[in-house]
């Protein structure tokens, strides 16, 4: 039977989120019904909504930091049953046969993975449509177990900012010994700072501003460097591994390429889009030096990074709302104002 449950959409780039009755998909035989507690409020979500890259196709119900219970299982489900705590991330399907499906890099399927909102079904090619609603059926392939540990609400943003800054990490193999540091202290880089401390590396947080030490620091960073004082810049040169780079806007990533040691890599993370200004490739060429790119992470690596932050308790800190507050959330999100996840109370819907 059809399920119709209540979300909030955006009918347009230009509208508030309000309202909005949906039909869900009939159950599969490997699909996983979920009743939705807790969703993180992700910038995508405010970039889809108002169309700021130019794909949304509307209506349109965001959100893809979901965690809730298993209201039920298709029949051919065997690992979750009714009742268990799962969450759902950025994708909800992919080809599952190309060489990165087959490695376990969905998020890179040479045919597109089927994102969780925004995308189309590859089986019945309706729209998807997020976790700003009641409940969502989801494969079985793209459900995450959620240790029963974890503050649950707290727990939403590891299934986007949490494996966001994961999967850089372990690809480049953080660990006791490296040195590691994140750029921007938001959603993703408060993350990152507490997943690279717990993974054993040396912590260092860039940020233009003054201020965020004692906060910093207790997230996990083991140094704070100004990154608009020279003085303090050209004191870290050659010293990090890696740094992983969050923040969403053009900005200039030529001042941290002489902080990365020979080998160094910066992981761009957090912003699409052109440089500006250009590249200067010299102390990259000079030092075997890497500008990359990271995009989320793949199901099984996105389950590793649960099972070490249950292991290890940690989750995000987050300022839980009411679903109705989401267009102020975004007003607030614009302007940086949130240490350091929204995330929505799905409960709220029916109050």
């Amino acid at each position: 039977m059809t399920m119709n449950v209540l979300g909030y959409a955006a009918a347009s780039p230009a509208a508030d989120l309000a309202p909005y009755r949906f039909d869900r998909r009939d159950p599969r035989p490997d699909d996983v019904v979920i009743d939705i507690l807790y969703c993180g409020v992700c910038h995508s979500d405010l970039h889809t909504a108002r169309n700021d890259w130019g794909w949304s196709s509307y209506p349109i119900v965001p959100g893809h930091e979901i965690i809730g219970r298993v209201r039920e299982v298709g029949s051919a489900v065997t690992r979750f049953k009714a009742g268990d705590a799962v969450g759902v991330g950025c994708m909800v399907d992919s080809c599952r046969h190309c060489a990165p499906c087959e490695k376990g890099t969905e998020q890179y399927c040479a045919e597109g993975s089927t994102y969780t909102y925004g995308g189309v079904d590859r089986h019945d090619h309706r729209p998807t449509q997020g976790g700003y609603s009641e409940a969502i059926v989801v494969s079985d392939r793209f459900v995450l177990k959620v240790p029963e540990s974890l503050d649950l609400k707290a727990a939403a943003p590891l299934l986007c900012a949490g494996i966001t800054t994961w999967s850089p990490l372990r690809h480049w193999k953080a660990g006791k010994g490296s040195q590691v540091a994140i750029t921007g202290l938001g959603g993703l880089g408060h993350m990152g700072l507490k997943l690279a401390k717990a993974l054993g590396a040396e912590v260092t947080l860039f940020t233009r501003s003054g201020g965020k030490e004692s906060d910093a620091r207790r997230l996990g960073a083991d140094r704070i460097v100004i990154s608009t004082d020279p003085a303090q810049m050209a004191a870290v040169k050659s010293r990090f591994d890696l740094i992983i780079d969050t923040v969403p806007y053009v900005h200039d990533l030529n001042p941290y390429i002489p902080t990365l040691a020979t080998d160094g890599t910066l992981a761009l993370v957090g912003y699409l889009g052109g440089l500006e200004p250009a590249l200067n490739t010299a102390p990259m060429v000079l030092g075997r030096k890497t500008v990359a790119g990271s995009l989320i992470g793949g199901i099984a690596e996105t389950q590793e990074m649960l099972d070490f932050c249950g292991a290890h308790c940690i989750v995000s800190d987050v300022e839980v709302i009411r679903m109705q507050d989401i267009n102020g959330a975004y007003e607030r999100l614009l302007k940086s104002d949130v240490k350091y996840r929204f995330v929505i109370d799905m409960a709220s819907l029916k109050g």
